[in-house]
């Protein structure tokens, strides 16, 4: 089973739930939340500091969504809904909650399948077409000196001969105490199984040419030095049998996905892919863009789930898509859209979280909160301590988020944002909206301001390119899990 951890991922800064513009006829504010205001002259001040942001329009109303965020979380630790009601936990915790009932759907489809027996295991290890490794690195890079060079050689030359006195039964002993590679020192060097093909050619060739418990003696490869092993089955049959059933695991997944799209009909309208690159640059009004990406019997995917999932998704890949050539978005279209479908036959399979699930997600959250309270040096208890009106405890709650923020742009603390499904559930819970008008006025004064200070209208290096913010959970999806190859040592 793929293992379920509660993991903070970092993901670039696109606007959770519905934008809901407020054209007034003044520019005073330039944004409001749960009756608390933000200032145009505010926002501007704050712009003005955030030193390498330019300041242009779309980044001023990205700086005054995190104040909306903020004032957002703030009203709810007032009381205006209990931040520990567990319809908001499961909403705000999405790519967890999702990765857990994918994790217990995918244990029903393959419950009725057996594990390899003893003889199975001794036939795929004689026959070798797959192969397990250990190795003992000292990692050098290509560009060390001929001293630094040598002297490695040299370190490894001398592992070399106590391997040799011992016939290599001292292999996993001495891979821990002299290895560099971290990835297997601790395991005896072990690396695991690869099919020919799978590792790099400087590091495979002299590997596959070795019999069960022969070594390589010491290769060069561009990582480094290396002493490569083949450890007979003898020593190794417990994790050689896993890893064998991890990849029977792993194209069964692969089996069960193609053919699910294959009888779902899904089907990329490629005409749209340059609309879904066009919409992802504003992402805040792509939250809510119904063009269709993907079809399939019984539903469709569109832009706006494809913004959806970029929240919960490795930042590099969500980063990487907007950017991305019609091969390549094709591929993330495909690959989400059966994520999709997949989370929905667990919907239709009444597959439920069960008790060490919600534990995990519920600590997750748990942490979540305490790092946000902590940003505002805010709780619940603190409120109530404060002020008995529910309008007195939003006033300090406000007071304690603008303190935070301005501490924030002059540096004075470093930034944590609200994670974005968390933001999207408060966004649904009291009004909020945002000012054009305010928010322009806030550029216009804020470009004044910096030139005023000799800063220019615009700093270096952004790209108009947001903050950062924390996002729970890993993609709740399955996730292959791949033999791992030489890490440092080969790759």
């Amino acid at each position: 089973m793929r293992r379920f951890g509660a993991v903070l991922l970092v993901l670039p800064l696109i606007a959770c739930g519905a934008l809901r513009d407020a054209f007034s006829a003044h520019a005073k504010d330039a944004a409001s939340a749960a009756g608390q205001s933000l200032s145009a002259e505010q926002l501007a001040g704050w712009a003005s500091q955030v030193k390498g942001m330019p300041l242009q329009a779309d980044n001023l109303q990205r700086l005054a969504r995190i104040w909306v965020d903020y004032t957002l979380f703030g009203n709810s630790l007032a009381g205006t809904r209990s931040i520990d009601d567990s319809s908001l936990i499961i909403e705000a915790m999405w790519p967890l909650v999702s990765q857990a009932k994918w994790n217990h759907f995918r244990e029903r489809l393959v419950a009725g399948r057996t594990n390899l027996n003893g003889g199975q295991i001794d036939s795929a290890y004689n026959a070798g077409t797959i192969r397990a490794f250990q190795q003992i690195q000292l990692q050098v890079p290509a560009s060390a000196s001929p001293d630094l060079m040598a002297q490695s050689k040299r370190k490894l030359d001398g592992v070399w001969q106590q391997l040799q006195a011992a016939h290599g039964a001292n292999f996993g002993s001495l891979a821990k105490k002299y290895s560099e590679d971290n990835g297997s020192k601790n395991n005896g060097g072990y690396l695991g199984v690869f099919a020919k093909g799978a590792l790099p050619p400087p590091f495979e060739v002299p590997a596959w040419k070795l019999a069960p418990g022969e070594m390589s003696g010491v290769v060069q490869t561009p990582y480094g030095f290396h002493i490569i092993r083949r450890p007979p089955l003898s020593e190794i049959r417990d994790s050689f049998a896993l890893n064998v059933q991890q990849g029977i695991d792993e194209t069964f997944d692969s089996l069960y996905n193609a053919r699910l799209r294959s009888q779902r009909h899904l089907t990329i309208i490629k005409s749209s892919l340059a609309s879904a690159r066009a919409a992802l640059q504003d992402a805040d009004a792509a939250e809510n863009n119904t063009t269709k990406l993907v079809t399939y019997d019984g539903g469709d995917f569109r832009i706006k789930d494809l913004v959806r999932w970029l929240h919960a998704l490795d930042p590099q890949l969500a980063s990487s898509v907007p950017g991305a050539t019609d091969a390549q978005l094709s591929t993330v279209l495909e690959t989400l859209t059966t994520r999709d479908i997949l989370l929905q036959q667990a919907d239709s399979a009444h597959v439920a979280l069960n008790a060490d699930d919600w534990q995990s997600i519920k600590a997750a959250y748990d942490t979540t909160i305490v790092h946000l309270e902590e940003a505002i040096q805010l709780s619940p208890q603190l409120l109530h301590d404060s002020s008995a009106s529910p309008d007195g405890r939003a006033a300090i709650a406000a007071a304690h988020v603008n303190q935070y923020l301005s501490d924030v742009v002059s540096r004075r603390r470093g930034f944590l944002g609200v994670p974005p499904f968390l933001a999207t559930v408060l966004r649904a819970s009291a009004p909020w909206s945002l000012n054009s008008a305010g928010i322009q006025r806030a550029t216009e004064q804020a470009q004044a301001d910096r030139v005023a200070a000799g800063g220019g209208t615009s700093g270096p290096g952004t790209g108009g390119q947001p903050p950062l913010r924390p996002a729970p959970g890993p993609a709740p999806a399955p996730q292959a899990t791949p033999v791992k190859p030489p890490a440092q040592g080969a790759h």
